[in-house]
């Protein structure tokens, strides 16, 4: 291991049509990346990675479908677009992320615990509400988990300083978003 990244240890099992898949679902050409590291680079969380974006790429390349679709890389990526931003191939490094994580959820192979439990309530919250309310989302995720003081001990400083909100804010066109989160809702694959 080197700066707490794992080396890549390939499986004998390949994909080879796992590439083809991904690039047809994201609309990006994972196969045109040449391992630069810029986006691994550019990421805030690699860190706590276990594969930074480039070994994904390569991963996926490699037809490595089981190993991609079960690591937690793809569930902690923050979708902040540094990634896609310094890719010198152009590739929207953050929608590949994005896909995977639909693949994920489709072959049942979602590695990291209660992640569909919060997407389940963001969606719930941005439907209800036309935008996020995070104080509830945060409320009913660890009260769902079984961890109802999860951070509580955050709360006075977070309130203080105005980062959260007690109450929620109803946007305009707030139906809209709703019907919006439906359909989205409506295209998933069946649990």
């Amino acid at each position: 291991m080197k700066n707490g990244q794992n080396l890549l240890r390939i499986q004998e099992s390949r994909d080879a049509g796992f590439v083809e898949r991904v690039e047809r679902e994201s609309g990006q050409r994972v196969s045109q990346c040449y391992q630069c590291g810029n986006c691994s680079a550019s990421c805030a969380y690699t860190h706590v990675y276990d594969f930074p974006a480039n070994q994904i790429m390569r991963l996926i390349q490699l037809g490595q479908r089981d190993m991609v679709l079960r690591c937690r890389s793809i569930w902690l990526c923050a979708q902040c677009q540094a990634c896609t931003t310094r890719c010198p191939c152009n590739i929207d490094v953050a929608r590949v992320m994005e896909t995977l994580r639909v693949m994920a959820v489709e072959a049942g192979q979602v590695s990291e615990k209660d992640i569909r439990l919060f997407y389940d309530e963001f969606l719930k919250s941005v439907a209800a509400f036309g935008r996020v309310f995070e104080t509830g989302l945060l409320a009913a995720y660890n009260l769902k988990t079984g961890k109802p003081l999860t951070d509580a001990d955050l709360a006075p400083q977070v309130l203080r300083k105005g980062k959260l909100a007690l109450m929620p804010q109803r946007i305009r066109g707030r139906k809209e978003v709703a019907a919006i989160v439906r359909r989205f809702v409506d295209a998933q694959p069946q649990r």
